[in-house]
C-alpha cells in the first residue's frame, strides 16, 4: 500500500528587503531567532537598495530564493530581479505589496504572499471602536461635561444617542471591511455594505445589506470607508455625496484620504451637521493651519489605526508562518493573487 509522499523540508536561501528602521520596528529578536531556524538567512544583509555596491548583498541576492520585505522595500524592477536569478518568492511582512510588486515579477512566475489580514485586525479594531463611540455621541458629551462641570441632563442633550438598532454604512467589503462586520456582530445595529463585487449570497453570508452607495449614505447614522485607492474611487465622498449624509451622522476614513473630498469636508463639518473620525487624509499630512485639527466635531489621528507598537509583532508572526509553510512545500496561506490586486488597497 501506497502513502503520500511527505514533503520535502527545506532551509531556503532568503533576504530581508526593507527599511531599517521597519526592520527594527517588526523583527524582535525572538522573530529573527524563528525566522533563522525556518529559513538560511544572513541577518547581517538588509537590503534598502537593489543597486547598491555592496559584495556581500549581490552575492546574498544573487543565491536568493525568498525575499522577506517590508516597508521601504524597493521596486522589484527588472534591474532588481536580475540580480535575483534564483527567487522563487516574496513574503511580504505587512499589508499593501503594490509599492514594490511590479508586473515583472509576475511575468516571472513568482509568488508572492502578504501579511494584509493580519494587518487588518488592528484596523478593523479602531473602526470597530470609533462606531461605537460615535453612536455614544463621546466627543460632544464629554466636551458639554467638561463645560459644565456639573450634572448634563443626558435626555435632554442627547435624546438620540445609543447603539441599539442603528445603521452602519461599510464602503467596501475587504479584508478590514469584512473583519469590521465581524466584529459588529454582536451588536444590534443594521449593517449596509456597497462594494461592487459582493453579490447577494455572499451579502446574505456575511450577514449584511447590499445598498448603493447614495442610499447607504443617506441611510447610514455612521459611514465607514475600507475600499482602495483606484482612479475611480478618487473623491468618492465628494461635496455631493457628503450632503447625502444625516444631519449629524459620522463618517470615518482608515482607508486612503483620496478616497474623500478633504474641501469639502471641511465646509460639512465646519456648519457642525456632520462629524468625522479621519487616520487617513489627502494629503497625509494636513496643514498646520487646516480647521480639521480643531473643530470639536472632528477627531483627526496620525495614521494610527494600522499595525503600531506590539501590533507589529503580529505582521512577522504572519511572514514566518508563511515562509514555514513554504519551507515545508506547502502553498502560502495568504498568497497575492494579481488578478484580483486592482480592486485591493
Amino acid at each position: 500500500m501506497s502513502h503520500p509522499a511527505t514533503p520535502r523540508v527545506t532551509r531556503p536561501r532568503t533576504v530581508l528587503a526593507m527599511s531599517g528602521e521597519t526592520r527594527a520596528a517588526i523583527l524582535a529578536p525572538e522573530a529573527l531567532d524563528r525566522l533563522a531556524r525556518v529559513a538560511d538567512l544572513d541577518p547581517r544583509i538588509l537590503v534598502t537598495d537593489f543597486g547598491a555596491d555592496d559584495p556581500a548583498q549581490r552575492t546574498g541576492l544573487r543565491q536568493a530564493e525568498v525575499l522577506f520585505t517590508g516597508w521601504g522595500c524597493p521596486p522589484l524592477d527588472p534591474a532588481a530581479l536580475s540580480a535575483m536569478p534564483r527567487l522563487r518568492a516574496v513574503v511580504h511582512a505587512a499589508g499593501s505589496v503594490k509599492h514594490h510588486i511590479t508586473q515583472d515579477v509576475w511575468d516571472r512566475g513568482i509568488t508572492v504572499s502578504t501579511a494584509a489580514t493580519a494587518n487588518a485586525l488592528p484596523v478593523a479594531e479602531y473602526t470597530v471602536a470609533a462606531i461605537l463611540f460615535a453612536n455614544k455621541n463621546i466627543l460632544e458629551s464629554a466636551r458639554v461635561y467638561r463645560a459644565a462641570r456639573s450634572r448634563v441632563n443626558l435626555l435632554e442633550r442627547f435624546p438620540g444617542v445609543g447603539n441599539y438598532r442603528r445603521t452602519v454604512g461599510i464602503v467596501g467589503a475587504s479584508r478590514i471591511g469584512r473583519r469590521v462586520i465581524e466584529l459588529l456582530r454582536p451588536y444590534d445595529l443594521r449593517v449596509l455594505v456597497h462594494d461592487p463585487y459582493l453579490d447577494g449570497t455572499d451579502a446574505r453570508t456575511l450577514g449584511v445589506e447590499r445598498a448603493e452607495l447614495d442610499i447607504l449614505a443617506a441611510e447610514s447614522d455612521v459611514v465607514t470607508i475600507h475600499a482602495p485607492e483606484l482612479p475611480d474611487t478618487r473623491n468618492l465622498f465628494d461635496a455631493p455625496r457628503l450632503a447625502l449624509m444625516r444631519d449629524g451622522a459620522t463618517l470615518i476614513n482608515t482607508a486612503r484620504g483620496s478616497l474623500v473630498d478633504t474641501e469639502a469636508l471641511v465646509k460639512e463639518a465646519a456648519t457642525g451637521r456632520l462629524n468625522a473620525v479621519l487616520d487617513h487624509t489627502e494629503p497625509e499630512v494636513l496643514p498646520a493651519d487646516s480647521p480639521l485639527y480643531d473643530l470639536p466635531n472632528v477627531l483627526l489621528t496620525p495614521h494610527i489605526a494600522g499595525s503600531q507598537g506590539g501590533e507589529l509583532h503580529r505582521l512577522a508572526d504572519a511572514a514566518v508562518d508563511e515562509l514555514e509553510r513554504y519551507a515545508h512545500g506547502l502553498p502560502f496561506a495568504h498568497a497575492v493573487d494579481p488578478r484580483t490586486l486592482h480592486q485591493q488597497a
